[in-house]
């Protein structure tokens, strides 16, 4: 019972970078990630050159591509931008 209240105790920052570190796939920004990768090679950029396109750092677009840390908003933006993608965010009920 004190793991589940710890586990409720937690905020969203702390939720949010547990999921990251667990690796879980099939999660929101390790979803994005693999979108990233995706369209970024189909359109034959390399991270350097789509960092550039959205006025940023190789690292921090290989850092995207791996899950290291979830990219901000308007990065993410920019990201979809330079890919001629549309970014959708979409709010689902949980499922219990």
């Amino acid at each position: 019972m004190a793991a589940r209240a710890r586990t409720e105790e937690k905020g969203p920052v702390e939720r949010l970078h547990e999921r990251i570190i667990a690796g879980d796939r099939g999660w929101f920004f390790a979803r994005i990630a693999e979108r990233v990768t995706e369209q970024r090679i189909a359109k034959g950029l390399s991270q350097r050159q789509l960092a550039e396109l959205c006025s940023t750092t190789q690292s921090a677009i290989a850092r995207l591509e791996r899950g290291g840390r979830p990219p901000r908003i308007d990065t993410l933006l920019r990201i979809a931008d330079a890919l001629d993608c549309e970014l959708v965010v979409e709010l689902e009920p949980r499922k219990r």
